[in-house]
């Protein structure tokens, strides 16, 4: 039997002092979760529906409204979110409308906020057989969380114990009217042939495996939660906090079991989905293992995993525009120069003289090759190639470094060197660029314990 105590139990646990979203598709699932808290009187006032509109099917373009008409019955505040659910390349529909779901849900939360969602024991089954099919790890037979973290609240499964008969049985008896969706019905879906086609079959054979699948899913999340306190032991060996990568020297010093932890660790840490047993093979074969002076590169993600010297590196893998040279008004205090990147200038007590900034014709370009900088305390000139191998910069930064030019003068390499040309020192008369770059983040999103 269902009680509002489900929910009010796991709600103490997280003391919620926010607002409390509940994802209202128009199901009897979510409609069953949404008539429960609205009964609850502790709740009701705190408690706003949230129907995520996917616009992917005609048959769903009257559902906002029932959702919006049944959470007016019921007198609680409502929202729509539209999103844009359609699937990239090497997506599939299914993943496209959760991940645009999540995200959309994700934006939504703030601080002390929580989300509640209504799957139940047979949504967990059948996430587990599907992990089990993909031939996923512990984190993929673990299934969902009954909580999670999501943005900058809280995401809540209730019912995620409780079987769907006892969601059933107390929709006819509360005489609730929900939608169904048609696409339920149709197989071609993995999870619906699942649900509609194989389950039944294995119920008559097993009529208690939601319980018992359930149990195991616990047993493996347990031993995730034992592997990844030793993986981040040895993790934390290995990762540069101040760049995201891996030092490749120390990651050698440990056994080929724990480097396929630290990577899969690595992942995790820098918000990708976790990587398939063949990837982590091959990062290890084809970038850790090569030749030093080699430049393998690994794509995964939209992100690439590159080497230089002792780090290993995931950047993102942007499309590098050609950089044209731009000049730089001389009274404006920064510039956009593309691939989310700016200049300013900051007042200093060292760099360029304001009044030559000021007076000069000031433009970015990029590297040609050959550049050559004299450097103050230092004797000669440099050039900008050695430099760089000085200083341990990556080729790939090398090219997107801009060089300021003053009267057609390298004046500035970034913000890491200024030619002695131009160098001064004057506490109340000087400024100095400041290189601003913004790094793509890779895509929130756990394709486990956001299924639904």
């Amino acid at each position: 039997m269902l009680l509002s105590q489900f929910i009010e139990s796991a709600l103490s646990r997280e003391n919620a002092a926010g607002r409390i979203f509940i994802a209202y598709s128009g199901g009897v699932d979510s409609h069953v979760l949404l008539h429960l808290c609205a009964c609850t009187p502790s709740l009701k006032d705190k408690i706003i529906a949230v129907y995520v509109h996917h616009g992917l099917q005609a048959a769903a373009e009257s559902w906002p409204e029932h959702c919006q008409q049944i959470a007016a019955a019921l007198g609680v505040d409502f929202q729509l979110l539209k999103v844009n659910a359609h699937a990239t390349s090497g997506q599939s529909p299914e993943e496209a409308a959760r991940d645009a779901r999540y995200t959309a849900f994700k934006a939504l939360l703030k601080k002390d906020d929580v989300l509640l969602v209504g799957q139940h024991r047979e949504d967990q089954l059948e996430t587990v057989l599907l992990q089990l099919f993909r031939g996923s790890g512990l984190a993929g037979l673990s299934g969902m969380p009954e909580r999670m973290a999501l943005g900058e609240g809280v995401l809540l499964r209730p019912f995620l114990n409780i079987n769907k008969q006892a969601i059933n049985d107390y929709a006819r008896q509360q005489q609730l009217s929900w939608v169904e969706d048609p696409t339920n019905q149709c197989s071609d879906y993995d999870r619906n042939f699942l649900r509609n086609d194989v389950l039944p079959l294995l119920k008559q054979r097993w009529p208690a495996i939601d319980k018992t699948v359930a149990r195991s899913a616990k047993h493996c999340a347990d031993a995730q939660e034992l592997v990844n306190e030793v993986a981040g032991q040895y993790f934390d060996l290995v990762f540069n906090q101040a760049d995201q990568t891996l030092i490749m020297s120390q990651l050698n010093l440990q056994s080929l079991a724990h480097q396929k932890l630290i990577i899969r660790q690595w992942f995790a840490q820098i918000g990708l989905k976790m990587p398939s047993q063949d990837l982590v093979g091959r990062i290890l074969d084809e970038v850790v293992g090569a030749n030093e002076q080699s430049a393998p590169l690994i794509s995964t993600q939209g992100f690439k995993i590159r080497r230089y010297r002792d780090k290993l590196y995931c950047l993102p893998q942007a499309v590098i525009e050609i950089q044209q040279a731009k000049s730089w008004p001389n009274q404006q205090r920064s510039i956009t120069i593309g691939n989310h990147q700016a200049l300013s200038w900051i007042e200093s007590s060292t760099g360029i003289l304001a009044e030559h900034w000021h007076a000069a014709q000031i433009e970015i370009k990029f590297r040609s090759g050959g550049e050559k900088i004299r450097l103050y305390g230092r004797t000669g000139h440099h050039s900008l190639k050695k430099l760089f191998q000085e200083a341990g910069i990556s080729p790939w930064e090398r090219e997107q470094m801009p060089l300021i030019y003053l009267n057609g003068c390298l004046a500035a390499v970034g913000d890491l060197w200024i030619s002695a040309e131009f160098y001064a020192e004057n506490p109340t008369a000087c400024v100095r660029v400041v290189w601003q770059r913004q790094e793509s983040d890779p895509k929130d999103n756990d394709e486990v314990a956001l299924v639904d």
